[in-house]
């Protein structure tokens, strides 16, 4: 984070800056091999248009699909709009009988508002509750599906609380009821082992900040046996099968396909290293001051993450009082309301808990050091809003 060289960077569930392995492999397409990936009639364009389609293999590769699979899009917003609209809407479009259209109520909100924006097309959306450590309760989801359904979609890992949902489990009781299931994978790529094929999707959403890539690109993932079909959200040229029209941003989804290739060499070892350092974390908050209280399970939930609250401590104080960290109060879409986070309510919490919660995450280049330093500053800065009343009621 040599930009801020006095800031600690503990929000990297809200985006990742650029691997520079990454960026060197994106820069020479900005500039020298700058050519249209869809210009095919000419050797510049072709080079483009291979380097784009060698991409696409890598973003496949970590998903355990297949390239024909992959629709490249501007990020797992515009994903996950394409994937539960686009094919509702499929579905529509042929006359089926079915209506309902069932998520989660801890799902990001570009989730929540795409099932519900399908209420005005003549659907049932059905928004289901979490158990208190944020998991779903897979016979809530059983009794739910007992009436025809068209789409599920239930997000991999959560962007607040890291807590991983057990889609393998899902999967044959959505598959059982014949209704299609999508997942929102943005925060589990690259965090977790990723397999569309053993978790039986049929839809899956990726974005390529969250996983040391840059912003601005995504993909969807397709199947294609059984084959899912979509109505494409907008109309253009017809690339990227018709699903989603517009000159590719080659520089993008290269550096995308290198994020991806990193993310699959490294994964593993990352990943021991970054739970490490999440639990050193924990403990130093714990020794440092009372009153520490996680969301969710510690087992069940990304390696990185940490969602919690100081007993009598709002959040936004303590934001206040830490400004050489940067820490999120939930989602960054959701950081400028006021509102406590609608995942921990939905988790149980009452408004005051809600307020206090924080989430802390952990990444490539957080040091021990900063660990350390960051839960001494933490430590010193609860105390002082304990001391002055800076706290919730």
């Amino acid at each position: 984070m040599t930009a801020y060289p006095d800031l600690i960077y503990l929000d990297y569930q809200a985006t990742t800056p650029c691997d520079p392995r990454v960026m060197a492999e994106m820069m020479p397409w900005f500039t020298e091999s700058f050519a249209n990936p869809h210009s095919l009639d000419h050797a510049a364009g072709r080079a483009a248009h291979d380097a784009v389609e060698q991409a696409r293999a890598e973003v496949a590769a970590i998903l355990g699909a297949d390239a024909r699979e992959i629709v490249l899009t501007s990020g797992a917003t515009e994903a996950n709009n394409i994937a539960i609209k686009g094919a509702v809407r499929h579905l529509l479009d042929r006359g089926d009988a079915r209506r309902r259209v069932i998520t989660l109520a801890t799902e990001h909100k570009c989730v929540l508002e795409s099932v519900r924006d399908l209420a005005r097309e003549g659907c049932e959306p059905v928004i289901l509750p979490v158990r208190p450590d944020g998991t779903l309760d897979p016979a809530v989801l059983e009794e739910a599906l007992r009436v025809p359904t068209l789409l599920v979609s239930i997000m991999a890992a959560n962007n607040e609380t890291g807590v991983i949902h057990d889609l393998a489990g899902f999967a044959p009781l959505v598959r059982k009821a014949g209704a299609l299931l999508h997942s929102d994978l943005a925060q589990a790529v690259g965090k977790v082992d990723v397999d569309v094929r053993a978790w039986d999707l049929d839809l899956a959403s990726v974005s390529g900040h969250k996983l040391y890539g840059p912003k601005g690109v995504g993909a969807l993932f397709v199947r294609r046996r059984p084959r899912v079909r979509l109505a494409p959200l907008f109309s253009g040229g017809g690339q990227e099968r018709g699903l989603r029209s517009g000159t590719l941003p080659a520089p993008l989804v290269i550096g995308f396909g290198a994020a991806c290739r990193i993310a699959r060499s490294e994964g593993v070892a990352e990943r021991t290293r970054l739970a490490g350092l999440r639990d050193r974390l924990l403990a130093a908050l714990h020794a440092g001051c009372d009153g520490v209280h996680v969301h969710g399970g510690m087992s069940g939930r990304l390696a990185g993450n940490l969602n919690l609250r100081f007993e009598g401590v709002r959040a936004l104080d303590l934001l206040r009082a830490v400004p050489q960290l940067c820490l999120s109060t939930g989602s960054a879409c959701s950081s400028a309301e006021v509102t406590p986070s609608y995942v921990l309510t939905a988790m149980g919490l009452d408004g005051v808990q809600a307020a206090g919660g924080l989430r802390l995450a952990v990444g490539r280049y957080t040091s021990a050091a900063d660990v350390d330093r960051a839960a001494a500053i933490m430590c010193q800065a609860v105390a002082r809003c304990r001391a002055t009343g800076s706290s919730s009621p």
